[in-house]
């Protein structure tokens, strides 16, 4: 099928690529889905149609707020570890220190961009806010004030309420699996909730289009191109009926070609810019 909707179907089309069954692709089963699994990894951490932005809700939870206050009563939580090293011989006990102040996020959850702010203040919470009062009073009728001074002043509260209750500040690698929050942990309520900017993997399961995606299926296919290429590597110099000889190096070499055209076309077409940094 040249549009594969499943998983086997884009191996079969890799295969039929590669020669199959007119060739015999010399790949065990199990070498060809570890290459799939890597070719969707990478297409999901760098294709800009392998992920999503997506908004999470997480509840606060009392074992959230202990773990945070760990070791002080209030504030970034603060966990002791000691150990043992060896140093010329001689044993050296050393003691460090570990923030505790993170919740678990699913392991989709490719990076983390900001958590948006879940306490009021008088300036942009409530009705008693004085956006509200703003607009209550001055906007009853639409042509008594000026858009333009509306505007103003609207943009001028934004940049008070930035000083007064900015962002939290956050800390996260996708290796760990830890969204740290530097927040008072004491200050927080259990079940609570905040709502986390993230982006996330998409899992092919629930979009298949992703198997029928040009890139993947031609980065998939020169995958297996080299892991066949490596596989008769070991058969150099073999002789086959009628004088054949077997050239695995060839196919090695080729597919490692193949793979660095299109890693450099992901890099320069379908990958997301990295973003600038100001300041």
């Amino acid at each position: 099928m040249a549009s594969p909707t499943t998983r086997q179907e884009l191996i079969d089309y890799c295969l039929r690529r590669l020669g199959a069954p007119v060739l015999e692709i010399n790949v065990d089963d199990d070498q060809i889905d570890d290459l799939v699994d890597d070719a969707i990894q990478y297409f999901q951490e760098r294709h800009y149609d392998g992920s999503e932005r997506m908004y999470l809700k997480y509840q606060i939870t009392q074992e959230d707020i202990d773990r945070g206050k760990a070791g002080g009563s209030g504030g970034v939580g603060i966990v002791t570890t000691t150990g043992t090293s060896t140093i010329a011989g001689a044993a050296t006990t050393f003691s460090f220190y570990e923030n505790s102040n993170y919740i678990k996020v699913p392991d989709q959850i490719l990076g983390i961009n900001k958590i948006f702010k879940f306490d009021t203040n008088s300036i942009s919470g409530g009705m008693f806010s004085i956006k509200y009062q703003l607009f209550l009073n001055d906007l009853y009728y639409f042509s008594s004030v000026d858009l333009l001074h509306y505007s103003m002043v609207k943009t001028y509260l934004e940049d008070i309420d930035f000083l007064l209750t900015t962002d939290k500040q956050i800390r996260f690698t996708k290796r760990q699996g830890r969204l740290y929050l530097d927040i008072d942990w004491a200050a927080q309520t259990p079940n609570d909730f905040m709502v986390i900017d993230c982006t996330r993997a998409l899992n092919p399961g629930d979009f298949p289009k992703i198997y029928n995606d040009s890139w993947l299926k031609r980065y998939l296919t020169s995958m297996i191109k080299k892991q066949w290429g490596a596989n008769m590597m070991k058969f150099s110099g073999t002789k086959l009926p009628g004088g054949i000889e077997l050239n695995g190096r060839q196919y090695y070499e080729d597919a490692v070609a193949e793979l660095r055209d299109i890693e450099d076309k992901m890099q320069s077409t379908y990958e997301l810019p990295p973003m600038d940094m100001i300041g």
